[in-house]
């Protein structure tokens, strides 16, 4: 059988963070899609082939990095299955991703990892947090669809239709800096520079550049004006105006 995805991972040091990883990437894409040696290897079967055979047959291997992983005196014996899979992936020209368990599982150091491992320090990894996990686990599913082919195909995420309160942006012939962000929390500004025509950014009232007026009343002009200005503000007048009338 060929698999799609190898989860490498040592018991007793990240073997919960390579269990959901198997159970939401099945579920997602396909059991047969997915190798983790617990569950696909089947009783009275010699693992040791079968080991080795999957790790060939993958397109990419996870390699599940626990916080005591490269301290582990297990990873400088030639005859453990940790290091095994991983040197057969590499040694096979198949991409290895190393994935952090949890938000306290530091980067590999080359200086702590036996020479033929060294080179794994150096290998981009991702973190899958326990305190975010659903997010983390569809960001290392959608990784994985954009690098195999045979699982985007088999991809079981349902599409989203766009909705109501949805926002959706429509910019023609933009010149300059143009930012778009997902979700955010406090004020929100907008800034135009050399706008000509209608410009409209929602309902209610708009100040933009413009200074805070109080009393009972004022001209503000900013811009070129053509024509005459008249005011007329209720109220009491100035004194000196009362006498003047007397």
């Amino acid at each position: 059988m060929t698999y799609e995805v190898f989860i490498n991972y040592r018991t007793g040091d990240g073997e919960k963070i390579a269990a959901l990883l198997e159970r939401d990437l099945s579920h997602r894409f396909g059991d047969e899609y997915i190798f983790r040696a617990s569950k696909s290897i089947q009783p009275g079967a010699a693992y040791p082939d079968q080991l080795i055979s999957a790790v060939r047959r993958s397109g990419v291997v996870l390699a599940v990095i626990g916080p005591n992983w490269s301290k582990r005196p297990e990873l400088h014996d030639e005859g453990d299955w940790v290091r095994k899979e991983i040197l057969e992936a590499l040694t096979c020209g198949i991409e290895v991703i190393p994935v952090l368990d949890d938000r306290k599982t530091e980067r590999l150091d080359p200086a702590d990892l036996p020479a033929p491992l060294r080179r794994l320090a150096d290998v981009q990894s991702v973190r899958l947090d326990l305190h975010d996990l659903q997010s983390g686990l569809t960001r290392i599913g959608d990784m994985l669809a954009a690098k195999l082919p045979r699982l985007k195909a088999a991809d079981r995420t349902p599409q989203r239709e766009p909705e109501a309160g949805d926002v959706r942006n429509s910019i023609d012939e933009a010149r300059g800096n143009i930012i778009q962000a997902r979700d955010f929390t406090g004020d929100a500004g907008t800034v135009f520079k050399g706008n000509q025509g209608l410009l409209h950014t929602g309902s209610g009232d708009i100040n933009q550049h413009s200074p805070r007026i109080s009393g009972m009343g004022a001209t503000y002009i900013a811009g070129a004006n053509q024509g005459g200005i008249q005011h007329d503000f209720g109220g009491t007048r100035d004194k000196e105006e009362e006498d003047d009338d007397r």
